[in-house]
């Protein structure tokens, strides 16, 4: 029996990254785990590799910043499952640039998929979960919700809000037995992150800057944010609501001389 025995849990953006580490520990814990991306390739590869260990999952195409295919999405899963015990609101994108250089359409294009993301998953996830007087929806913020960090206007500025939609979600539903909580993480070297030193005329020093932000010295894995997840996810952490939980390798709490 895991920590998530008897659960369904849906996880957006889990095709990569920090969200394809939480399906496959999700599963491994005992969870159903619908996974949920764009790319249904990748989507359907986690799943396969979820099975391959003898686990749970099922993969359901669908793109967060569309409500109709998020209504089909949630009405998909609970038709075939009956519940939802977990949501991970994980899908998100980057911004890079100062405010003055951002433009509009890639300003619209971040807060569409970080924020209404959120809202519109949740949206359609929250009526089953108060019909069930229960539930975890885990909702990813940054830690750039909390400190300033240069070129990432519109980024920072998503993150801050997934942040105060956290609490606010919280005081409208705890009484109906559900937990709101927001994961904080620092730099989790993802395919994103990847990508990005990638296209640096200088990836190795552009590591080295990104690492210096941690008191740890490194970056975060996509594991790292899993197992927090995870413990928000599970009955462990029934006293936890519209709590951030802070998993950034030092970049908030401290700084190098």
């Amino acid at each position: 029996m895991g920590r998530l025995a008897g659960k369904v849990a849906l996880i957006t953006g889990a095709g990569s990254g920090i969200g394809k580490e939480t399906a496959i520990l999700f599963a491994a814990e005992g969870a159903m785990v619908v996974v949920n991306d764009v790319n249904e390739v990748a989507g359907e590869a986690v799943v396969s590799e979820i099975r391959e260990n003898n686990h749970q999952a099922a993969f359901i195409k669908g793109d967060v910043t569309n409500p109709l295919e998020v209504k089909s999405l949630v009405e998909s899963m609970i038709g075939q499952l009956n519940r939802v015990d977990i949501l991970f609101n994980n899908a998100g994108i980057s911004g890079v640039g100062p405010l003055h250089e951002v433009e509009l359409e890639d300003w619209q294009r971040v807060m569409n998929v970080n924020v209404n993301g959120v809202f519109l998953v949740s949206k359609y996830v929250l009526p089953f979960m108060m019909s069930q007087k229960s539930g975890s929806i885990i909702n990813m913020s940054s830690c750039l919700a909390d400190i300033g960090l240069a070129n990432r206007a519109s980024y920072s500025a998503s993150k801050g809000a997934v942040l105060s939609l956290t609490k606010s979600m919280q005081v409208d539903y705890a009484k109906y037995n559900i937990r709101v909580n927001a994961l904080m993480p620092g730099t989790i070297y993802t395919p994103f992150v990847e990508d990005y030193l990638s296209r640096d005329p200088n990836p190795e020093a552009a590591l080295d800057a990104i690492k210096r932000r941690q008191l740890s010295q490194e970056l975060g894995k996509p594991i790292d944010v899993a197992f927090a997840a995870l413990y928000l996810a599970s009955d462990e952490s029934r006293f936890m609501m519209g709590s951030s939980f802070v998993i950034d390798g030092g970049v908030i709490n401290g700084k190098l001389n």
